[in-house]
């Protein structure tokens, strides 16, 4: 099996087998996840008829629930040294979740409540999880190992809509969708009991949240942080890019969950390669450089471009910012306060991209859509200038 152009035999003696162990774990979450993920948007616009405005506040509760609990079981997972333990309380909550949308049916309230759970459990693994990747692998390969984790994560990402695909077209049911994700989920679950080993490394030293917070104070992982959260104000969801690429293009329902493809395709390229490099010219530079594409996504949304070009770029964007921030924070925080130092910057920003959803959809119901991305689109050039945070 190939990753990024990278035979994974040879992945896996170029980085620790707990990175490995860890990708795969992700790599099987994320085909459940992203059947769900592949198919929600447009069963709740489509099919219950949401606004844009209400699609905003449901999409934001992927966001914004994970901001609830993902500083607190941090800091218990460091606390307690059972980064593996919390981890996978997150992974199991997230899985059940996909029999909460079966028993959901058609209500909007109960959706959003599973939704709100499953983010939940999300925000309860993914900081325990990335600090056991930050404390598997040296320092000055970090993004390399998380770029191999990402990796492993996409093609999961990638199967996922083709798994919803086939099941759709055999079932023609969403909740059939919903119950074959279960049993995928739990899975993944599996292989993270049997073969991801915790860090038993120094506890933090305190069960106050207090040195957590203190991370905060004048330096560099506060700038971070404060370029993350500016520039999370002006990121939209991937929902939003698949619902307007739908609006733009008339796709029909039926190859509406295949959207994803193109943009994990492309994060699974990317992902090693884009790591590697930021290894060893920088990590601001790439992961200005993944904003800089994300620009471009906005405008060929906004000129209705062409859906296999925007698809792509969403992908770069993903495979140049997201494992290279963390790899970029990871050597800014002490080994005992590793996961609550970057559940911090995720949960700040969790909350940007939250508010972010919602003043889209709010944008694009009053004033249309075009109006509401190019006003992200300023957003976000106007952000960069706090690249030099990431450096």
């Amino acid at each position: 099996m190939y990753i990024s152009g990278v035979k994974l035999s040879r992945l896996s003696l170029a980085v620790p087998a707990n990175v490995v162990a860890l990708g795969v774990v992700s790599l099987v979450t994320d085909v459940s996840s992203e059947m769900v993920t592949a198919v929600l948007p447009f069963y709740l616009v489509l099919s219950l008829g949401l606004s844009p405005l209400a699609f905003g506040l449901v999409d934001g509760l992927y966001f914004g629930v994970t901001a609830l609990v993902r500083l607190a079981a941090a800091h218990t997972a460091d606390r307690l040294r059972r980064r593996k333990l919390v981890a996978g309380a997150g992974y199991a909550l997230s899985a059940a979740c996909r029999l909460g949308l079966v028993a959901a049916g058609s209500s909007v309230a109960a959706i959003g409540a599973v939704v709100a759970a499953d983010r939940a459990g999300k925000g309860l693994r993914t900081a325990p999880r990335d600090a056991l990747i930050s404390l598997s692998a040296e320092p000055g390969r970090l993004g390399q190992a998380f770029g191999v984790h990402r990796a492993l994560d996409t093609v999961g990402a990638f199967l996922g809509p083709l798994v919803a695909f086939a099941v759709l077209g055999l079932s023609g049911a969403y909740d059939a969708v919903f119950v074959v994700s279960f049993a995928i989920a739990l899975l993944g679950l599996l292989v993270l009991v049997l073969y991801v080993r915790d860090h038993r490394g120094p506890a933090a030293g305190s069960a106050s949240i207090r040195p957590a917070l203190a991370l905060l104070g004048p330096g560099r992982f506060r700038r971070l942080c404060l370029a993350a959260c500016g520039l999370g104000l002006v990121t939209v969801s991937d929902s939003f890019v698949y619902l307007l690429l739908q609006r733009n293009a008339g796709i029909s329902a039926e190859f509406l969950p295949l959207l994803p493809l193109g943009t994990a395709a492309a994060y699974l390229l990317l992902a090693v390669p884009l790591g590697r490099l930021a290894d060893r010219v920088g990590r601001g530079p790439v992961f200005v450089l993944g904003h800089l594409t994300l620009v471009l996504v906005y405008g060929l949304l906004a000129v209705a471009g062409p859906f296999w070009l925007v698809l792509p770029l969403l992908g770069a964007f993903y495979a140049a910012t997201d494992g290279v921030l963390m790899a970029a924070a990871g050597p800014l925080l002490p080994e005992p306060l590793r996961a609550s130092g970057l559940a911090l910057l995720q949960t700040g920003q969790a909350t940007a991209r939250m508010l972010c959803s919602v003043l889209f959809g709010a944008a694009w119901s009053a004033f249309g859509h075009v109006p509401a991305l190019a006003a992200l689109g300023v957003g976000l050039v106007a952000c960069l200038a706090c690249w030099k945070a990431v450096r």
